[in-house]
């Protein structure tokens, strides 16, 4: 898989990526393309606002989630994510908001999704 393929999309502050797990599957990426077009297009105009002006200031449309995991809000839909050193974020896992609450199953495997990360990204072989 090319570095191109894991890039939701490039903006002059950050990158925005999809996670790939160790088989080469991307929950995130997945969930987002079997979302309708008028869904789509909500996640990709935050994604874009963030990625080129570097904040969301509305917290009904991003928003800090605790332990280094932000969730990009476009309703009803949740897309969990984190930042890296170089100008990185990186959307982990999405799902759909039932609660008021965020689930801690789902930040749970955002966490795990960015340990994963950086260790592979410090043995060399996230991208390979």
């Amino acid at each position: 898989m090319s570095f191109k393929e894991y890039v939701a999309y490039r903006g002059t502050e950050f990158s925005i990526e999809w996670y790939f797990d160790n088989s080469g599957k991307s929950q995130a990426f997945s969930y987002f393309e079997s979302m309708g077009d008028k869904q789509q297009d909500k996640l990709l105009y935050l994604i874009k606002r963030l990625g080129d002006h570097g904040e969301i200031k509305d917290i009904t449309k991003f928003r800090h989630e605790d332990e280094q995991i932000y969730a990009f809000k476009p309703k009803p839909d949740r897309f969990l994510c984190f930042f890296f050193k170089g100008g990185k974020v990186v959307i982990t896992n999405a799902f759909v908001k039932k609660r008021d609450k965020l689930p801690a199953k789902e930040k749970a495997k955002a966490v795990q999704c960015r340990e994963d990360y950086e260790k592979r990204l410090k043995e060399g072989t996230y991208y390979d």
